[in-house]
This record gives structure tokens, sequence and C-alpha cells, in this order.
């Protein structure tokens, strides 16, 4: 019960990582306040008995400033105050290659997953202030750290939210929050498939395919999962990371470790190819 007491924001909290973070939180004994634009499954969420009354929702979209400030002020009212946010909600965005993509896709696709962010932490600093500190984290991705593995737009904003995780930690160090990112890899979720947008079966291919790929990519063969992702957030918020800000903790089953050489024994490296074992 690391978090008995604790009052928590989780925004995209109705679905996938989201949703796993909320349950995670609830087990260990927070208090949580889901922010999310899916209205009918935040308000089922919250009317299930086995939250214990401690889950709440208040419908929000994230590129819309005075839905954050409402929902921010919403948990504050409930619970009688916060001590950690998690930055969460987003989608894909743009799918569009630089020398493809509008102006207003670029706009969208940071305004959701970059801009969201940056005024979740700017509006959470007076209630955390009030509580004495917090710890804030942020959902940055693989994407941030090379190319090839997302859209432009959506990788550059996981970047920006990465830095931006940095720089908000050095300055509200002095109010005794620490902030930090996760960087999911290939996770089970909604984001994929809600590329697609409506198209159910194309859906269900997506999720497929990634479930097939997934441990022939990466060194932890199987598939990540949203539990996996809850996990990194529960350690970065708790008192046993109480040391860590800052920090963008990296979650993705080795897949950015380096070559598929380095990790897989079938694959040749360049050294093989050059001088093959007698």
């Amino acid at each position: 019960m690391r978090f008995k007491g604790k009052r928590v924001v989780v925004t995209g909290g109705a679905s996938g990582i989201g949703r796993a973070t909320v349950d995670a939180f609830i087990a260990e004994g927070a208090q949580v306040m889901i922010g999310d634009l899916n209205g009918e499954a935040g308000a089922a969420m919250a009317a299930e008995s086995r939250y214990d009354n401690r889950l709440a929702f208040h419908k929000t979209d994230v590129c819309e400033e005075g839905d954050i400030v409402a929902l921010l002020d919403s948990a504050a009212d409930h619970f009688g105050g916060i001590d950690i946010l998690f930055n969460n909600a987003g989608a894909a965005g743009a799918r569009a290659r630089i020398d493809e993509i509008t102006a207003d896709e670029w706009d969208f696709t940071h305004r959701l997953l970059l801009r969201s962010v940056a005024l979740g932490i700017r509006h959470v600093v007076p209630h955390m202030q009030r509580a004495g500190g917090g710890a804030i984290v942020n959902t940055a991705s693989i994407n941030a750290y090379e190319a090839g593995w997302g859209p432009i737009a959506y990788a550059t904003a996981k970047a920006g939210v990465m830095h931006l995780s940095k720089l908000a930690a050095a300055q509200l160090a002095q109010h005794k929050i620490r902030v930090n990112s996760v960087s999911p890899g290939f996770i089970m979720t909604n984001i994929f498939a809600g590329a697609f947008g409506d198209d159910a079966d194309q859906a269900r291919r997506v999720d497929a395919t990634i479930r097939a790929v997934a441990p022939k990519a990466q060194p932890v063969a199987r598939a990540g999962m949203p539990e996996d992702i809850a996990q990194a957030v529960l350690y970065l918020t708790s008192d046993q990371g109480g040391f860590v800000t800052g920090a963008d903790l990296l979650v993705d089953g080795g897949m950015t470790i380096g070559h598929r050489h380095s990790w897989d024994p079938d694959t040749p490296g360049l050294l093989d190819l050059i001088a093959p074992a007698s």
C-alpha cells in the first residue's frame, strides 16, 4: 500500500497504459481522478464497485487548457489536494512524412502530445505546492531516441516531452516536486490500432501483428503490456523513486539496446561478415 492516502490524477486513464496505471495506483491505496475524452468509458470505470469509491472521473480534452485546469481543480476539490500527476493522454497523431505533412496536422499532434503536458505541469504546480511537494510523470516514447519507430510529428513531440521533463525537474525542485518521463516501446495498447480510426478489422490486424512481431524484434521475447509501464510509473512516483528526478525510464524490452546482432546469436555482425569464424 505504497500510495495509501495519495491523491493522483491520470490523463488518458480510461484505456491502455492509463487504465493499467489507474488500476495499479488503486491496488496500492491511492485515490485517483481520471481525465479522459471518452466520457462513456471514464464514467463506467468510476461506477465500478471494485474501486471502492476511490476513483472519480472528469471528462477532459487535453488539447483545451480550460479542460486541464478544470480537471486538476476537480481532483483537488474531490480529494482535498493533488500529490501525483501522470500526463499520459495521447494518440498517434498525424502519420504523414515531413515532406507531406500539413501545418494543421503538425500543430494538432504537438498540441495533443506536447503542449498538453506542459500545461498539465503548469497548472498542477500550485496544487502540489499546497501539498508540500509532489511527483509528475510524463509519457514520452522510444520514438524520442531514434528514427524508424513512428511518425515524425509524434516522435518530435515525444522528444519534446522528454526534454521538457528534464527542464521542469530543474525548475520545480525548489518546490519539492520531482518530474520524470517514461518511454514505452511497443506496448499492446489501442494507440497503434487507433491510428486507423474506426476500422475494427484493421485495428485487430495491427494488434495481432504487434503481438507476433514484438517477441522477434527485441531481446525480451514478448510483447510489452500496459502493466509494464504502470509499474514504471509507480516506481517513479513512489518513495522508492524519491531520489530520481529529471530522468527518462526506458521500458522497451531492449528494443533500442543496439543492432540486432548485439543480442541475437543467429544474426551475424559486421565482424562475422568480414572475418567469419573458422
